[in-house]
């Protein structure tokens, strides 16, 4: 059911607003004694989750007994990214998941189900896994809060993804990801209702109903001004709750555009992107937008690295952005790829396919790297001179030599399309 929802297109939260949301949300629950909170990581800082969680700690106090970042495969947060994000939540509460290790299985998707919601792009049972801590810590109340918005590998990011894929395990996490890219990420962004949801959806009716989950969902949008407003607020514990905010932001996070874009610009702030794990987003966002033989630019000051883990980025070196061929094959020939579909997967989203060029500005990775993995590298310094972020605003801009570009300062907040591409 729903415990509190509000949001519109035209709706602008305030912080007020959202502790009324939340401490209405709480009161209908009733009283808790052992609470686990699990927010994103420090790579999804623009949620609003981290100001929401503090919210939760305000209402439950010492109730409040474990906050988990649901990581994924993402690197642990540090003290500092915990304190920016959770000011306000005691350091001691906070726990590290460990996908490799810290994870429980509790169930398995049939295989015969998988084949048929992926339309035979893939066969094989799917493990439903969650963090010991959700599984087997006797919470009476367990709060996943995050952003709902267009999502590369599942259509629209949160709700039970939060939960299976955050805080799931090394199997489970791999094979989310490559049931989307065998699928076609261009045929599930942007919408509620793809392969990978209703996997995790099974999961959610026949696994985990019994667990106190409830979703506290918010919408985020970028205002006439340029800053981020918080468009909609949606806590409650069935689909309910994701499908308002997926309709939501399926309004005001995805931009249609009535023709492809020939050069598009987008920078990637430095304390968000620090890997093309994640700022391939500029990638996955935009390729729906992107003009057959058109240019992406990423301004990237942040990038030292590839993948999160050691492991992933050894394998995006190693195999390189090549296109769906070329990593179908290498997968199919190689056990390593086999054993870490989420990195076969990652391989195919971050390929333009040969459709468009993809030239990439690093703040402290080499020519020789970029290019190694099948981009085309461009010296920071001299591109950003002539894109300038200060200076660009969101959406179409004209330099003075008459250049036209299309400018994105933040490709995780939302999805770009031109309407020939997205019908398709």
């Amino acid at each position: 059911m729903l415990y509190f929802a509000r949001g519109s297109a035209t709706d602008r939260l305030t912080a007020e607003d959202l502790r009324a949301g939340v401490r209405a949300a709480l009161d209908r629950l009733g009283p808790r004694h052992r609470v686990l909170a699990v927010p994103p990581d420090f790579t999804r800082f623009h949620s609003q989750a981290g100001p929401l969680t503090c919210l939760v700690h305000e209402y439950y106090g010492d109730r409040l007994t474990d906050v988990l970042p649901a990581l994924g495969t993402h690197s642990p947060m540090t003290p500092e990214q915990l304190h920016e994000m959770f000011p306000t939540v005691p350091a001691d509460r906070f726990r590290v998941h460990n996908w490799r290790t810290g994870i429980t299985t509790v169930g398995t998707v049939p295989a015969e189900f998988v084949r048929t919601v992926s339309e035979g792009a893939v066969e094989f049972p799917w493990p439903a896994q969650v963090a010991n801590l959700i599984a087997e810590g006797g919470h009476d109340l367990i709060l996943s809060i995050g952003q709902v918005v267009p999502h590369e590998v599942i259509g629209m990011a949160n709700y039970n993804k939060n939960i299976f894929v955050g805080t799931g395990g090394v199997e489970g996490i791999n094979k989310s990801h490559f049931v989307g890219a065998a699928y076609g990420m261009e045929r599930m962004m942007g919408r509620a209702d793809t392969p990978v949801r209703r996997i995790l959806n099974y999961a959610g009716e026949h696994f985990t109903r019994h667990l106190p989950i409830v979703y506290v969902h918010t919408v985020v949008a970028r205002g006439a001004s340029g800053a981020l407003e918080v468009r909609g607020l949606f806590i409650g514990d069935d689909a309910e709750v994701f499908n308002r905010a997926a309709a939501l932001s399926l309004e005001v996070n995805f931009e249609m555009l009535e023709a492809p874009l020939q050069k598009v610009v987008v920078h990637l702030d430095p304390a968000e992107f620090k890997s093309t794990w994640l700022g391939n987003k500029a990638v996955y966002r935009t390729r729906m937008a992107m003009a057959d033989g058109g240019e992406l630019v990423i301004l990237a000051p942040g990038l030292r690295e590839f993948g999160e883990d050691h492991e992933i980025d050894r394998l995006i070196r190693k195999y390189g952005y090549r296109g769906t061929p070329a990593t179908l094959a290498a997968t199919r020939t190689n056990p390593e790829l086999q054993q870490n579909l989420s990195a076969a997967a990652h391989l195919i989203h971050g390929s333009s396919e040969g459709r468009f060029g993809i030239t990439y500005c690093p703040g402290q990775l080499s020519r020789a790297e970029i290019e190694g993995v099948g981009f085309k590298w461009a010296d920071l310094a001299a591109t950003t001179r002539r894109y300038d972020p200060a200076r660009l605003r969101d959406g179409w801009n004209t330099l003075p030599d008459g250049e036209r570009i299309f400018y994105i300062s933040n490709p995780a907040l939302g999805l770009w399309a031109y309407r020939g591409r997205f019908s398709a």
